[in-house]
């Protein structure tokens, strides 16, 4: 696909997902100037692209437009392959297990000639660290953070200090080869974060909770951001 085709694919897909779409908008997303746009929403138009809107307002498609099923850049198909075979070495039980038939789905809606480059991908991830105990706490974690429920953990820290916490678990973040588990702990009335590789035992409690501005994610990350940059 050439430079200028992977560009109108975009512009259709920006189209499709917005209600109304400024010429300035998607020259800034393709990182083209507005005159390239308006050559290219003409060049749609002439291909048969039901696109609606005039210069200096904005541009939609027509409502009942059926767009072709979603296509990939070679790319994007590449950072699909590379995240799945990472998740697969590095994610839990149950989501390394969906990584293998998510490729085959991918593969299966490839053209022939990305399947092939997407099958000689260089990226790999080789699982020599990860451990079946983090595999079985990553799970626990995961079903916990859906749930919203809370979690008792047995922790040792890096001073092989034991204690148990109770905590509302926000999320998960991956530090090259640790898994972080960020939450909310009840025992300290703060936001604490956890390596699942020191966490002893973990169990997941029947109790639900409700994130809230002063105890969610979003506080978390602003925690972390305050701290780095203080």
């Amino acid at each position: 696909m050439s430079r200028r085709a992977d560009r109108l694919f975009q512009i259709v897909q920006v189209l499709r997902g917005r209600r109304l779409t400024t010429a300035a908008l998607l020259a800034q997303r393709l990182g083209v100037s507005e005159r390239t746009v308006y050559r290219d929403i003409q060049a749609l138009s002439l291909s048969g692209v039901p696109v609606e809107g005039e210069a200096g307002i904005g541009y939609r498609l027509r409502p009942d437009y059926d767009v072709p099923p979603l296509m990939f850049t070679s790319m994007e198909v590449e950072a699909m392959v590379a995240g799945l075979r990472l998740l697969k070495a590095w994610g839990g039980g149950a989501l390394a297990a969906a990584a293998d038939p998510s490729l085959e789905k991918l593969m299966a809606a490839l053209p022939p000639q990305r399947r092939v480059a997407a099958q000689q991908s260089r990226i790999f991830a080789p699982e020599y660290v990860n451990q079946p105990a983090v595999r079985e706490a990553f799970d626990i974690v995961h079903t916990a953070i859906g749930a919203q429920r809370l979690l008792r953990i047995d922790y040792s820290d890096a001073q092989q200090r034991e204690s148990v916490r109770v905590v509302q678990p926000l999320g998960l973040f991956f530090w090259g080869n640790v898994w972080l588990l960020a939450a909310w702990c009840t025992t300290r009335s703060d936001y604490r974060s956890f390596r699942l590789d020191r966490c002893r035992a973990l169990t997941m409690l029947d109790e639900h909770f409700l994130e809230t501005s002063e105890r969610s994610l979003n506080g978390f990350l602003r925690t972390i951001h305050s701290d780095t940059q203080g």
